[in-house]
């Protein structure tokens, strides 16, 4: 049954997963915005390793975290109530409303998608948005027209039901194929959904647009339907996309002489590589993408990430050969970073007594003298801190989210971060936080050399990101550059979503949609 609250809804669906669906979303919902229009963004069920922490501590995928901030509202865990995070290839960690909900094999988890109680928590989810906002722009997943997965779908088409949505259904001409993407979809789905479609996009084209007019014909009249625009590629956009890691263009960076060279091993269960994408941007940074040891070799600064995985992600680190280079890069000098699970990595094991991930324990890297008990209650929360290892007089100010489950003992070194809270911890050494002081998070070595911390995002800011920068430029005998550069990186980047919302009401006829959002009702 159509849905019943006044909020309009529009579905933005796709002829395949990456063909742009998020960020076509995260653009309407700025023009909305724009508009003056109280808008929010849906995904009943996302699948990523990239997740943010609302300001309640829920945990969500980035891509809504984004649209949120596009329409100027904070995110919240009914923007995104079934967020999967792979574990390996075939189970994942079901989150639901921002909470770890089971850890399940994909065949179990389709067989149960149209449980009760998780499309109660999908439309329980969309209620309330839809009792609070006047538009829902709603995100589907992956295909339109997965004719497999159709009996277990609670992303695209059943939640286009319930909120009784017009439908923009989005192309990749990047990829190829795209006439046989569109009516291949608009083909293999239903009378009664394809009544739903109101435009189409053409998007990440390449090159002249005037020479797919003849594209832009044949689909209108083979489909009935209008193709809103053809939408071109938009370069250097500063966006923290969810799932967009350009590893192979990031892997041919090269590092040069004058500039910061930073190495992000790769792992296969990698998490929250937007932890780095602000660093990236610098133009004093040469940021590269690590999957050999070689790739790593004369990188100023190793930079461990987080990991869904963090003992089969260590293995497959140990199992590539980086251990020897590791030792020999703070032997020689170079600064040693783990965010998160990297961070677990760097001290002396990881035990997983409870099988939170695949049991048993592993020996670290030992560069750290930290011990890690991993969990299955997690930590997800919003911090401020003080940096306490970037050197100077005055206390660091840092801002960021913890989404982990290992307990961190710090056997020996000082902490790197004080967290800015009332009180501390009643529960002393190994509480829940997993800190041994719930006011503290982190450790450094001795010479502050080697570091890690649980807190994501902490390079996003751009003093904390400058004065560690210009720590690094010291010790390379580069003089230090002034805290504006990266004011304006971090201008650059909040300005991106303008950016790509004037781009998309540049080549989009955006009638079709405006007709449909001024109707009586819902859309």
């Amino acid at each position: 049954m159509p849905h019943s609250a006044r909020a309009k809804a529009l579905a933005i669906l796709g002829t395949g997963s990456d063909v742009g669906k998020s960020m076509i979303t995260s653009a309407l919902c700025r023009i909305l915005h724009r508009a003056g229009i109280r808008v929010a963004p849906f995904k009943a069920q996302n699948m990523s390793l990239n997740s943010y922490v609302t300001p309640e501590g829920g945990e969500i995928g980035r891509a809504q975290a984004l649209q949120a901030e596009a329409c100027g509202i904070p995110p919240h865990v009914d923007m995104n109530p079934i967020l999967l995070k792979p574990e390996s290839d075939s189970r994942s960690q079901v989150i639901v409303q921002g909470r770890v909900f089971a850890t399940r094999e994909a065949k179990a988890y389709f067989a149960h998608t149209r449980d009760a109680e998780l499309m109660r928590a999908v439309r329980e989810s969309y209620d309330r948005l839809a009792s609070q906002y006047d538009v829902i722009v709603i995100e589907g997943a992956g295909s339109a027209a997965e004719v497999n997965l159709r009996d277990r779908d609670l992303v695209n088409w059943p939640v286009v039901t319930m909120a009784d949505a017009g439908v923009v259904l989005v192309g990749d001409i990047d990829r190829g194929g795209v006439f046989a993407q569109i009516i291949g979809t608009l083909d293999l789905i239903t009378r009664e959904e394809r009544d739903r479609v109101c435009g189409i996009v053409i998007n990440k084209f390449r090159g002249d647009a005037t020479l797919f007019a003849d594209g832009v014909r044949f689909l209108t009249e083979r489909t009935e339907i209008p193709v809103l625009g053809v939408l071109p590629f938009l370069r250097d956009l500063a966006l923290d996309q969810e799932d967009s890691l350009d590893v192979d263009i990031r892997r041919q960076i090269a590092f040069q002489p004058d500039r910061i060279n930073l190495a992000v091993l790769l792992l296969p269960h990698m998490s929250n590589f937007t932890d780095f994408n602000a660093l990236a941007e610098e133009p004093d940074v040469a940021l590269r993408y690590a999957a050999t040891p070689d790739e790593a070799a004369g990188a100023d600064v190793i930079l461990l990430p987080g990991s869904k995985s963090t003992l089969m992600d260590l293995a497959y680190l140990r199992g590539k050969g980086f251990e020897p280079l590791l030792h020999a890069h703070v032997d020689g000098g170079g600064e040693l970073v783990g965010i998160c699970g990297g961070y677990q990595m760097l001290g002396r094991y990881i035990a997983d007594p409870e099988g939170v991930e695949s049991g048993g324990r592993g020996e670290g890297f030992g560069l750290l003298q930290v011990t890690t008990v991993l969990m299955r209650d997690k930590i997800t929360e919003q911090v401020e801190a003080s940096a306490l290892h970037f050197g100077g007089s005055t206390a660091l100010p840092v801002r960021g989210y913890l989404i982990h489950v290992g307990r961190t003992h710090r056997h020996a070194h000082r902490p790197c971060f004080e967290l800015q809270r009332a009180e501390p911890s009643p529960d002393g050494p190994g509480d829940a936080t997993g800190r041994d002081d719930a006011r503290f998070d982190g450790a450094v070595s001795d010479d502050g050399l080697v570091w890690g911390t649980y807190i994501h995002g902490l390079f996003d800011e751009p003093l904390c990101r400058r004065t560690w920068l210009n720590r690094v430029r010291t010790r390379k005998g580069l003089p230090a550059v002034d805290v504006t550069c990266s004011q304006r990186v971090s201008h650059q980047r909040l300005g991106a979503l303008d950016r790509w919302a004037d781009h998309v009401e540049q080549h989009l006829d955006l009638a079709v949609i405006w007709a449909l959002l001024r109707q009586g009702g819902t859309v």
